[in-house]
């Protein structure tokens, strides 16, 4: 519980109407939420504009009203407050609330279009490794210190963020490590927050269903460096040409780390197997569990942020050689079939030809390699040609495959990807539209010594198909597969 205008702090006002002593003792931004004692908060979104439901919301108890448009029937006794952007009054109201807890940890937050799941989970790993109480904000799974708690989005909404963060405060975490995507950037979700340092891992063609253009996509996530506060710290892929650009104008200090550029952290790529990569890092040898350049890129960014957050070189490279990779990622399933199956989440053409160049790496040449990939629907159409170019121009057979058609029909995603092959790929693609048959088609393909790589949902246990998410993990479908047509040796 708080007083009207101590929640509404360092949010800019355009007017008031009521009483801003008034005590709130909750926020929403979903009518549906609301109670008797809550400020609801107007947000335009994508979908619905939450000032059609102002008047439910007062119906249903509300003492505040924070929104863009003043409505004209103001009841007694319920305050009124107008502001420019409801989303981003949202943050700054969220962060107040629940006592601004970003600003009693060291929150890090980790965008780009790959790598950000994989380089947020190490650091988490590391730091707990490392003696703190650390929480974590992922793709995968949030978490407490080991305890896990269910993720929805790749960052919350800005009320559930910062409740988790306040409740990693309460449970003595000293750190947090947070994907940062560029939808949560643009609607305001992280507004508020105080940033100990920001990283970048890259840029690629990804989300221009929601950014429309890759300038308007490249500026999401330079807001998020922008925003940093003077005795912050920035670290961004200096390979990527995008790195220098997310430097520009911000406050923080500014940090490089790369593979081929003059940097501040720099590796070199001494071994590259299935087994793992062998780096010079900062002048150390080092052996690390995680596979491929990409995986390079992620450990050096995982480890400068080590290294700029006050930790040892050597006690952080000694730890995050023990580390495994975030689930999902490059993951072998493990079978005695003798065939090499890998699951990767790469829905975007730069992870997929992340993947496939890592394979063609420590390939043999004697072995086929079969890649399983589809594309999500209602999401960015350009990228589903591209990726079956990518998949047909690096493997020796490809199925392509449903991924999560969510509200789209599978057929439709599928022609949208068959526009990207070339006559001279056809004969070694099919097209199989149910995923479970695909990745049979696959297995009972392969012999013993070939690689089967199933792409696009890595780590996720469900297949979105017309709003209902139905059990599917790519993992043990593959396993149940293998060791179902190929007895185990």
């Amino acid at each position: 519980m708080a007083a009207l205008k101590d929640i509404l702090y360092k949010v800019s006002l355009q007017s008031v109407s009521g009483n801003m002593e008034t005590e709130v003792t909750s926020l929403a931004f979903d009518s549906r939420k609301v109670q008797d004692g809550t400020a609801f908060v107007a947000v335009k979104g994508t979908q619905v504009d939450g000032h059609e439901f102002i008047s439910s919301s007062i119906e249903s108890g509300a003492v505040a009203i924070i929104c863009e448009e003043m409505p004209q029937d103001q009841p007694e006794g319920v305050a009124f407050i107008q502001v420019q952007d409801s989303s981003k009054a949202l943050g700054f109201m969220a962060a107040n609330f629940y006592g601004n807890p970003s600003e009693k940890l060291k929150l890090v937050g980790v965008t780009g279009t790959n790598g950000k799941t994989t380089c947020v989970t190490l650091l988490h790993q590391l730091f707990r490794a490392l003696g703190y109480n650390t929480g974590l904000l992922s793709t995968v799974v949030n978490k407490i210190n080991e305890e896990e708690l269910p993720a929805t989005h790749t960052t919350p909404d800005a009320i559930t963020l910062n409740e988790t963060l306040a409740q990693m405060v309460s449970k003595g975490c000293t750190h947090c490590f947070m994907e940062s995507s560029s939808h949560a950037i643009v609607q305001n979700r992280i507004a508020g927050l105080k940033y100990q340092g920001a990283v970048f891992t890259n840029l690629s063609h990804e989300h221009l269903d929601y950014h429309k253009t890759f300038d308007e996509y490249i500026k999401a996530k330079k807001l998020l460096f922008d925003n940093l506060p003077a005795g912050s710290f920035a670290l961004v892929n200096y390979d990527d040409k995008r790195g220098p650009i997310m430097l520009q104008n911000t406050k923080a200090w500014k940090h490089k780390f790369a593979l081929k550029s003059f940097a501040d952290y720099k590796a070199k790529i001494l071994s590259n197997t299935l087994q793992g990569l062998e780096l010079d890092i900062s002048g150390y040898t080092v052996w690390f569990k995680l596979i491929g350049d990409f995986n390079a890129y992620n450990l050096l960014a995982v480890f400068g942020t080590a290294v700029l957050l006050g930790e040892e070189e050597t006690e952080v490279l000694e730890q995050l050689s023990n580390l495994d990779p975030a689930p999902g990622r490059f993951e072998q399933v493990i079978t005695n079939t003798g065939i090499t199956a890998l699951v990767d989440y790469a829905h975007t053409p730069d992870a997929l030809e992340n993947v496939l160049s890592t394979i063609k790496e420590f390939r043999t040449g004697n072995e086929t390699v079969i890649t399983v990939v589809g594309c999500g629907g209602n999401r960015d159409k350009d990228k589903r040609p591209i990726m079956a170019k990518i998949a047909c121009d690096l493997s020796d057979k490809v199925i392509l495959t449903s991924d999560n058609p969510r509200f789209e029909e599978p057929g439709d995603i599928l022609k949208d990807m068959q526009a990207g092959i070339t006559p001279s790929n056809f004969r070694k693609t099919l097209t199989i539209e149910d995923r479970r048959e695909a990745i049979k088609a696959a297995c009972a393909m392969a012999q013993p010594n070939d690689i089967i790589l199933v792409a696009g949902k890595g780590h996720e246990t469900y297949q979105e198909i017309k709003g209902v998410r139905n059990d599917f993990d790519d993992r043990k479908v593959l396993s149940e597969m293998l060791n179902l047509i190929h007895k185990p040796n």
